[in-house]
């Protein structure tokens, strides 16, 4: 009997996680996709590259929001059943509140060390994998975005214009600015033509003129029949360079220790200004998601008090209590590695409580 309400309240638990994980998760991705449509229209890229680097970005919007998601599921559950008094046939039946909690609490640290792995390997190599999708991106929406009578500026260091788009693909009164520190050179072309040999982005111009001026103010004037400009010359706007949280885990403790017993093959630049932000994402990835087995506790706290007068005041508290720790957990990251009292004090401060709060749990859980 008791096996057969452990696996009720196991599957009832898994089937509401599961489609609130994927509600939340496809709301957060769908809101995030609609912000990466910037690698379309202004960073030349295609509708391929933009799914695909939408989807690597799953892994990381799944790590953000589980520990919302759990609590509200477990929450849910336990009050669900509270509620319909299905608890009492495990009370009846022999079964101890705190052995009860204590599997709950068992799979929450299970959960815990899934997240751990998600935040630690699957996330930042998925994470990784967009980046390199724009950085081996060749802009295959690149000619879309040539509009008539708009500054072009896709690509680094080139800006360009073209007066008008004709019907059989052709530009018609082309201006190109390819300035840099050491001087500015601007391209006039009466027409222009963008081709695609060997999957390389060329815009061929015909009848026109370069102007080149030089740090000394020097100008120099050619006049040309017809140009090749490579634009494959040039390196797109979208940041490719990967970010510290798209970096392997391993990577950033050799980064931050070096000289341990580590050996991977990737290699970082660890600058010292970002020796921080690196610690602090390995204290995000490794140690944040000790808040989960903190939360679950918190909810066992549910079904330990028999008094129904004060159910609702009860289940508030807890649940306002609940969502005090997610938000304790985002806030004091921040501050983490602002000072070492504060560093040791985010360390201790969720060990402590969790020990705090299941001795309480305990000592309720033995007197009811």
């Amino acid at each position: 009997m008791k096996k057969i309400i452990y696996r009720k309240i196991a599957k009832d638990f898994t089937i509401f996680f599961s489609f609130a994980l994927i509600l939340v998760g496809l709301i957060v991705w769908t809101m995030q996709a609609i912000n990466f449509f910037d690698l379309v229209s202004e960073d030349g890229h295609g509708i391929k590259i933009y799914f695909l680097f939408s989807i690597f970005n799953l892994p990381k919007i799944i790590h953000r929001i589980l520990p919302f998601v759990y609590f509200i599921s477990i929450f849910y559950i336990i009050i669900s059943y509270e509620s319909k008094n299905e608890f009492n046939i495990l009370w009846i039946n022999g079964v101890n509140k705190i052995s009860f909690a204590n599997q709950i609490i068992f799979f929450s640290f299970i959960l815990m060390f899934l997240q751990i792995l998600n935040g630690s390997l699957i996330s930042p190599k998925s994470q990784y994998q967009a980046r390199s999708l724009l950085k081996n991106s060749d802009m295959d929406f690149f000619s879309s975005l040539l509009k008539e009578g708009k500054f072009i500026n896709v690509v680094k260091g080139l800006t360009i214009f073209i007066d008008k788009k004709n019907n059989d693909n052709t530009y018609s009164d082309v201006y190109l600015d390819d300035s840099t520190k050491n001087g500015s050179k601007i391209i006039y072309a009466k027409k222009g033509v963008l081709i695609s040999p060997n999957k390389e982005k060329i815009l061929r111009l015909y009848n026109g003129q370069i102007i080149n001026k030089k740090e000394n103010d020097k100008i120099n004037v050619f006049k040309f029949e017809q140009i090749n400009i490579d634009l494959s010359n040039f390196s797109t706007n979208t940041i490719t360079a990967p970010k510290i949280q798209e970096r392997n885990t391993l990577a950033l403790i050799n980064c931050l220790y070096p000289g341990n017993f580590l050996k991977i093959k990737e290699k970082i630049t660890c600058e010292q200004s970002t020796l921080k932000d690196m610690k602090q994402e390995l204290i995000k990835r490794i140690y944040k998601p000790i808040y989960i087995p903190l939360l679950t506790i918190i909810s066992c706290f549910l079904f330990v008090n028999s008094i129904k007068n004060n159910q609702v005041k009860k289940r508030n508290i807890i649940f306002i209590t609940g969502f005090f720790i997610l938000i304790l957990s985002e806030a004091s990251l921040r501050y983490a590695l602002s000072s070492d009292f504060n560093f040791k004090l985010y360390f201790s401060l969720p060990i402590l409580i969790i020990i705090f709060t299941y001795l309480m749990f305990l000592k309720i859980a033995r007197n009811v």
